[in-house]
Parts: structure tokens; sequence; C-alpha cells
């Protein structure tokens, strides 16, 4: 395979709205470029990129797929992502990679809730952008509100490059850069080039003196020849909006039939000769500061952005050469752990198949094997060299499940299974509570969840159950109570003897020490599951002994870590020991233990207990025109909103929910907003269970233990 230099390399990731028609213009590239033969389709199931048997499955991508394509001298790796939110790891790991993203559009209906959502994190990344208008031909098509849809989204900074027209029959294409019509058979495929038209030459004289403007607008050079000359060469033009996307001032479209292959080789030719190269971009920082810029000669460095686990195969870890050249049998360090990674093989990767090849470098994308010690977010570089990139941050989790093997047997390959699940998707988390002794899982959403479950199933032979969590409840109390307990046994020879006699209240910061007890010693435990426990001794006269304190304090704990309501831990209270009784021979650590453990239950039980939940900080954003239909939800689930801002055409609104009222909340919204709406959740605090919801619980005696 040729091997190309920094300068020829191009790397595009394929981003849009689910069905825009990004895996078919994958196709068609690849096809067009003489790389196949014969091009596949979705509906066939036999497409380079969606070769995964659930993607066959469902109908739809579900990994981002790196591929490559040759065109004029030019080598182009394309990353195909699923255009599904529930999937949004395998897109912001594709753009993070990328040097120019292609945001691909159907024709039909413009920028959809999909394309929104993805360019919220185009525009976070700020990487230089041009758009595809697909589906030219259909007969549904909507070209100029197609266009004017991505001028909501991007501004005045898109400019149309191409439009399409009808004449005689055939689908043409007016090219406002190069002033020319391409016009095509109904196979599509090599157009014929010819002049523009008299009855449209007005109209693209207008949009090529508007690109002209554009393009002389980001370069000062190409600003003076502008007014010298009042135009621009192709070359000229060229530069001007190469610069534009670099500075993320201009968004070229296009337009193609991607299914009837019209217009991909002239999108091609505009990646090859205008769209930035990775030598173009500004450099990335490491993690301590160093400017990591893409020279050749430099030590090597480079980027994990994907893993894959196959069956038969193992580990297939996708890397973006960032610095430097690696070749086969080069030894890299990861930092992260110290370990020293063999890349025993190299390849460059077009969905399922692999070709073999001897190095890769500066600003090209690869694949290697079998690496024993690296997951995706890992920098691999020269030992000589130490030096690690800056990881990519991925959206939190916005669903949780527990998960349990349906036979007992297959537990810890359920666990082993999740883990590999993780080091391949990063929007996975997995953990398990001590407290509710159950596995976790979080992820991106229902179709997430079924995916995961689908490969649970299918790749690694587990059969797994979902349900809730467990919700973590605490239990505090909200007035005082004393109470005492003797604890006496006598079963032949030396018997246990005890007496306590305590009092409990409320604890929170800052508040004045207990009146009334003679306080001898204070003791603040910060407990494990949040809150306090403050223990005093106020014993007068000698009537516990001091060595019997520590297994009084013992008794309350163990207690505390199984509340008498709902077996929840308790937290916020304070206890004074202020009397009691011992025997001079009977009396030892477990029977104070047992007698302070009964006399803190009683107390509790006595001092109005009360439930706490936890909170949420419930983030939500809505288009505005949906914003009703959504805070009656959200009052639906005991939610309170604390604030509403205004965010262009959508409202964020800030609340604080029950975390036991958000299951079930994101299939919600998605119904309610047709998908336009987002939401992040965070822990907030523990709050008070409402009475009746309280009494429910504590009858049914649904422990969380």
């Amino acid at each position: 395979m040729k091997i190309y230099d920094d300068k020829h390399i191009k790397n595009v990731v394929f981003v849009g709205a689910h069905n825009s028609g990004k895996t078919t213009l994958a196709e068609t590239m690849l096809f067009e470029a003489g790389l196949l033969n014969r091009r596949g389709t979705v509906e066939t199931k036999n497409t380079v990129s969606d070769y995964h048997d659930i993607e066959h499955e469902k109908g739809n991508s579900v990994f981002a797929t790196p591929l490559h394509t040759e065109w004029r001298n030019y080598k182009i790796n394309i990353i195909d992502t699923p255009g599904l939110d529930d999937f949004i790891g395998e897109l912001i790991s594709s753009i993070r990679v990328a040097d120019t993203v292609v945001t691909v559009l159907n024709g039909q209906h413009g920028v959809e809730v999909g394309t929104e959502i993805i360019w919220n994190y185009i525009d976070k990344y700020h990487k230089p952008t041009l758009f595809v208008i697909n589906q030219i031909d259909h007969p549904g098509l909507n070209f100029e509100n197609s266009f004017k849809t991505i001028k909501n989204l991007v501004g005045n900074n898109a400019v149309k490059i191409q439009y399409p027209l009808v004449r005689e029959g055939a689908q043409c294409i007016i090219d406002v850069l190069k002033m020319k019509m391409y016009k095509f058979s109904p196979e599509g495929g090599k157009p014929q080039k010819l002049e523009i038209p008299d009855d449209q030459k007005v109209t693209a004289i207008a949009l090529h003196n508007e690109l002209v403007e554009k393009a002389a607008e980001n370069d000062e050079e190409l600003m003076e020849l502008y007014f010298e000359k009042g135009s621009l060469n192709e070359d000229e033009m060229r530069k001007g909006i190469k610069a534009g996307m670099l500075n993320y001032d201009l968004f070229p479209v296009f337009c193609m039939s991607a299914l009837n292959d019209m217009g991909s080789g002239r999108l091609m030719g505009f990646i090859d000769n205008v769209a930035p190269a990775a030598s173009d971009l500004n450099p990335e920082q490491s993690l301590g500061g160093q400017i990591i810029s893409p020279e050749k000669d430099a030590p090597a460095a480079l980027f994990v952005f994907k893993t894959v686990h196959q069956p038969n195969l193992g580990q297939i870890t996708f890397f973006k050469v960032k610095r430097g050249e690696v070749k086969v049998n080069d030894k890299l360090l990861n930092p992260r752990n110290g370990e020293i990674e063999v890349l025993n093989q190299l390849f460059i990767m077009d969905g399922k198949e692999r070709h073999a090849v001897q190095k890769l470098t500066t600003g090209d994308i690869g694949a290697t094997l079998k690496l024993k010690y690296t997951e995706t977010n890992d920098t691999l570089c020269d030992p000589s060299n130490e030096v690690t990139l800056k990881p990519t941050l991925y959206p939190p989790p916005r669903i949780r499940r527990a998960v349990f093997a349906v036979n007992t047997k297959d537990e810890e390959k359920l666990s082993e299974s999740l883990k590999k699940i993780r080091s391949q998707d990063p929007t996975v988390e997995v953990s398990f509570s001590n407290e509710t002794r159950q596995l976790i899982l979080s992820c991106q959403g229902e179709l997430h969840l079924s995916t995961i479950d689908w490969i649970l199933k299918n790749i690694y032979g587990v059969e797994a159950r979902f349900e809730n969590p467990k919700i973590a409840f605490r239990e505090t109390i909200q007035r005082s109570s004393a109470s005492n307990y003797r604890h006496k046994k006598q079963s032949g020879g030396s018997g246990q003897f005890a007496e306590v006699h305590m009092k409990i209240e409320p604890w929170q910061e800052g508040m004045e020490e207990p009146d009334g007890f003679n306080i001898r010693g204070k003791e603040e435990v910060d407990l494990p599951w949040g809150g306090k426990l403050v223990f005093y001794n106020c014993i007068v006269g000698g009537v516990i002994d001091q060595r019997y304190l520590p297994s009084i304090m013992k008794g309350i704990l163990e207690v505390m870590e199984n509340g008498p309501l709902t077996g929840s831990y308790i937290r916020d209270v304070r206890v004074m020991v202020y009397d009691g009784k011992m025997h001079s021979v009977d009396s030892n650590d477990i029977s104070f233990k047992i007698a302070g453990a009964h006399a803190f239950k009683e107390a509790f039980l006595n001092a109005n207990p009360k439930l706490l939940e936890p909170a949420m900080e419930l983030t939500v954003k809505v288009p505005e025109d949906m914003v009703g239909n959504v805070m009656t939800e959200l009052q639906t689930r005991r939610s309170i909103i604390q604030g509403v801002e205004s965010a262009e055409n959508y409202q964020i609104l800030k609340c604080i929910a029950p975390e036991a009222a958000l299951y079930g909340f994101s299939t919600e919204l998605r119904s309610l907003t047709k998908g336009r709406a987002t939401f992040t959740t965070a822990f907030s605090s523990y709050q008070p269970v409402p009475p009746n919801i309280q009494n429910e619980l504590v009858n049914k005696k649904e422990l969380v233990k």
C-alpha cells in the first residue's frame, strides 16, 4: 500500500442525523475511487462501514468505523459515525481525531434534531466543517430550506459552493467555485462538465462573488488582492476558503446524491485541495502543557481514540499519529501505567478489512492488535520523550440500571464482559454499590442499553437482566429523645451485664454544645456514607468505666449501618451517654456494645425518625416552544425548578429532583421533545422524603441492603 506524507493525508469524519446518508456516502466515495468493484447498500447489509452483526440487525450504524480512500494522490481517511445520540461517545472520539467535519443532511429535512445535538460537539472542538445536502435527486428535496436551516445553525458564514438543478430531465449541479455545471446520467458517476446555462448565470455569478468576498475576508493578502483586482482566481479562493474553515468563519455547502453517485468526486477533490490537513490545525497541548506539533521528525506520540473487542481476534486499538512516525515492532510507552507496548502489527482499516503496512506517519490514522495495557484515551509515546495527550471528555451517563446475570454462574463472566464494553465505550460506566449490593451500569439511553444487552448476549454469551437500582436512602431524626437499656444475661459462670443511659439529638454543622451535661470527652466520626456521628462522654462518678465507652459507640455504629426504618444508613446524630451501671465481674465489652445498640435504637425510634432520599441537580436544555410540556413533566416527578436561563432558541431549566423520580425521564423527555432536549444530572444533597412515600417504604420494607 502506498505511503503518503502528512501533506497528502486528510482525515474527515462523517456526521449527521439518522438516515442522512453518511454510510452510503462513504461507500460511494470508496467505489468512485476504484477501491470497490461494487457498491453495497444499507438495505442489503453489505456496506464496508456497517459490518457488525448488530448494525445489520438494527439497520443503522452503532459504531464509528474508520475507512480510507485514495483520490488524485491524496489519502482520505474517513470515519463513518452513528447518527443517534445514544452513541455520542463514538461521535466525540471521531471528531477529536478528524481534521475536517463533513456534516451530511437529508435534503428533504435539512438540519434535524440529531444534527443540532451533534453541532454542539463540533462547536466545542471548533473543527473546520463543511456541509453536504444529500438526496438532491429525491422528489421531496427542499434545497433552499435545507440551506436556510444551515444558516440558522451556523449563521451567515454558511456559503454555497454548489446548488442543484434539473435540466432537460437530467440531474445537474452548478459549482460556483469552478463556475461549471456538472450534468449526470441517471446512473451517476463521472459527469459532463458544461458551461453554466444563460438563465443561471446571474444566480451563479452572485453566489461566486459572495464566495470570493468570504474567501478574501480570512486573509489580509487576499483582501488586498481583492481590492486591487476586484476578484480572486480559483487558487486564491481555495487559500481563502481553507483559512476561513480554519478560523471557523466559513462553512462551505455542497450538494449531491450519495445513493446515485452524483457529486462525490467533486467533494473528494475539494477535500484533497482545500480541506485542512493535520499540519494545518493548531497544535495540541499535553497534560503537562507541552506543545505537540505534528512534525514527522519528532519523537513519536499516538493518541488512542477507539478500542474494539472482536471474537476470535481480540482487541483492536485505533490511533492517530499526532507526532513522528511509527513502524512495525516499535516499542512505545503508555505514560498512564508505565507499561511498554510493542506494535507487532500495523494496519489501515476499512471496516473489518485489515491492510498491513510497515509504518504510519504524522497525521495518519491506523490500528494495531492485541495491546495488553492500553485503552481508549491513552497516549503511546517514544519512551525517551514521555508525553500524555489530553484525554477526550465524554458526557456523563443519563440512565442507570442494576444488572444481574440470569444464570448466577455467569456473574464473574458478566463483570468481565462489562469491563471490556467499558474499555471500548468510555460513555459506559460500571460500578459496584457496596450499599445496595448491586452491579450498576450507567449509559446514554434506552437504545444504548439495548445495544449493550445485545453485545452481552451475542458477543460474550451472557444473558443479563436489568432493573432500576435500589435507592440509597438515609435515615435521621428530627427531635431529641432519651432512653436506657439494661442488658443482663446469666448462663452459668460469668454472666453479661451492662446498663446504658443516653440522649440523642439531630446534629448539624455549627450547632452549640449540648446543655445540662458534664462533658468529659467528645469524638466526631465522619461516616463513610456521609454525615456524622458526634459521641459525647458525659459519665460522672465512674458509674461506667472509661474502657467500655468505645464498645458503646461500636454498638451505636452497628445500628447506624442498618437503620430501623428501612435498613438504610443513619446519619447526622449526636449522642450523649450520661449514666449507667456496671458489674465488677459480669460487665465486659460485648455487654456494653449490646446495651449501647439497644438504647440507641429505642431512642432513635422515639425521636421522630425521618427518611432522606438523594436529590439531583437536574439541568434540562429545551427548545423554547416545548418548555411548557417539559415543566409539567418535571412537576409530576417532584422536581423543584430553581431557575430558567435563555440560550439562543433554547431554555435551560435548573431543577432539584429526587433520584427515584428520574427513572424513565430520559425516554419520556425524548418522546415529549422529539429528541431535541438534553439533560445532565449531578448529586446535590439528601432531602426529606414526603410522609406518604416514607410510610409506603417503611410498610413495604424496601431495604437497600
